[in-house]
């Protein structure tokens, strides 16, 4: 595995840089499959999470790997490890994309790192995005994705009844805002078809538990931390949320139902997922006034 990082270690460094519009009718179709009654018009604050939807690659069949993400090798170092998991991200909004804007993101790999897990070896890779647009938008998001062995998953405990997630979160933990979220094939079908995610694990059945050893269809972990922001952007009108961290701290496998919880101390925020009888989730952050 050593060899392989030395090798892996040239891509830090490697830059990508792509534009895409924040399209009034994107903002339509993510504000529908989060069952919002309208979304937010042109000139309106783009919702912080929904920058997962911009920048999706274009695709050529020759370009696609086994697992139906982009071969290995181009932007990202071709790591030799087969199952890939989003582990977390950390954006800061110096200054919010607005519905119809003109973007260019530019990322780069900032880190490659091997470590061992109690699944094995594990390969971390940091890619860092920075978007600026045409009428002044400005955020970083960097990103975490993280390469492991496939080892079987088994099937989680079934979903604990609304009341018991609090507990779940901490045994002191009071939320003021909660939201639930049917998780189902449909669902996911969907906002795979909205960011462009093509990864197997989410929409192929058959791969996913013959091939990647999963029991059911992964939900995604970026879909988790939109319903996250969701929830606060809800709960805190005339703002926006400013820098925050979302770590996914377990999988959820369809179809299941995910309960949304927090609440905030002044400009700061805590809330978690919860599904399953445990955390899969959890986002802390701040806000700030538009």
């Amino acid at each position: 595995m050593s060899q392989a990082i030395v090798t892996l270690a040239d891509w830090i460094g490697r830059t990508e840089t792509r534009e895409e519009t924040a399209s009034a009718l994107l903002a339509e179709r993510i504000a529908a499959l989060l069952d919002h009654e309208r979304a937010p018009q042109a000139g309106a604050a783009w919702p912080v999470a929904w920058v997962w939807a911009l920048f999706p690659p274009a695709l050529r069949a020759g370009e696609i790997g086994p697992d139906g993400h982009r071969r290995r090798g181009g932007f990202l170092p071709p790591v030799p490890l087969p199952r890939r998991m989003w582990a977390g991200s950390t954006v800061e909004v110096r200054r919010p994309i607005r519905v119809g804007e003109r973007l260019t993101r530019r990322s780069e790999i900032l880190d490659v790192a091997d470590k061992t897990g109690r699944s094995g070896p594990l390969v971390f890779v940091t890619v860092e995005h920075r978007i600026t647009g045409d009428e002044g938008a400005d955020l970083s998001d960097r990103h975490t994705i993280v390469y492991r062995e496939i080892t079987p998953t088994p099937t989680p405990t079934p979903e604990p009844a609304p009341e018991d997630a609090d507990a779940a979160v901490d045994p002191g933990f009071a939320p003021l805002w909660r939201r639930h979220l049917s998780a189902g094939p449909v669902l996911l079908f969907q906002y795979s078809a909205v960011t462009f995610n093509t990864h197997r694990i989410h929409y192929d059945e058959p791969y996913c538990r013959q091939i990647e050893g999963y029991p059911g269809l992964v939900v995604h972990g970026p879909l988790i931390a939109t319903g996250l922001a969701d929830l606060v952007e809800a709960n805190q009108p005339g703002r926006f949320v400013q820098a925050f961290t979302f770590r996914a701290l377990a999988p959820v496998f369809a179809p299941a139902d995910v309960t949304f919880l927090g609440r905030a101390d002044g400009d700061r925020f805590s809330v978690a997922a919860v599904s399953g009888g445990r955390v899969v989730m959890r986002m802390d952050g701040l806000t700030a006034a538009r």
